[in-house]
């Protein structure tokens, strides 16, 4: 008889916990995507305007493949909608940095490795938190063999390479805040 009751008196703590901790569990947290952004659910639409290409050295193309590449992560990495006029988030700036430089070199004064570095200024709008607006830099860069010119499928790698890490960190400071 003794086994009984304390086997029930056993559910009934475990039925009170549940019932204590289920609702924090799933509604404790606010709201969260599983993509890792915390958006509102006042923001529906962005729009990604023209990143121009203010660098000294000039890469034809660079400047819309970068625009593209910050528009399709984050319509990949969120459920909001594209558009090319009032967006509730608005992203805009300029390319000011594509330099390739020497970062190592040889007896033979040579460079044994080249670095391709780009660098863009951000001015993030937010039409409903304008506490969150920035305007900030963003630098990454791709190292490469000095024996080796910088062309063809090694730039496409490049390039993409300095894309995801830009895209990816302009995304976290906007709407991951990491």
């Amino acid at each position: 008889m003794k086994h009984k009751t304390l086997s029930t008196l056993y559910m009934k703590s475990i039925k009170h916990i549940l019932i204590f901790c289920l609702p924090m569990l799933f509604f404790g947290c606010g709201p969260y995507s599983f993509t890792g952004t915390s958006i509102k659910d006042n923001i529906e639409t962005f729009q990604v305007n023209y990143f121009q290409n203010n660098s000294n050295l000039v890469e034809p193309g660079f400047d819309r493949d970068f625009t593209l590449a910050l528009q399709d992560l984050i319509l990949n990495q969120t459920n909001l909608s594209l558009v090319t006029s009032n967006g509730d988030l608005v992203y805009e700036g300029e390319i000011t940095e594509y330099r390739i430089s020497p970062t190592t070199a040889q007896a033979n004064s040579t460079a044994a490795q080249n670095r391709l570095t780009v660098g863009v200024r951000v001015r993030f709008f937010d039409k409903n938190e304008p506490d969150e607006e920035f305007e900030q830099t963003f630098s990454f860069f791709y190292d490469y063999a000095g024996s080796e010119l910088l062309q063809g499928a090694q730039k496409d790698t490049a390039h993409e390479e300095i894309f995801e890490r830009l895209t990816q960190d302009i995304f976290n400071a906007t709407l991951a805040k990491w």
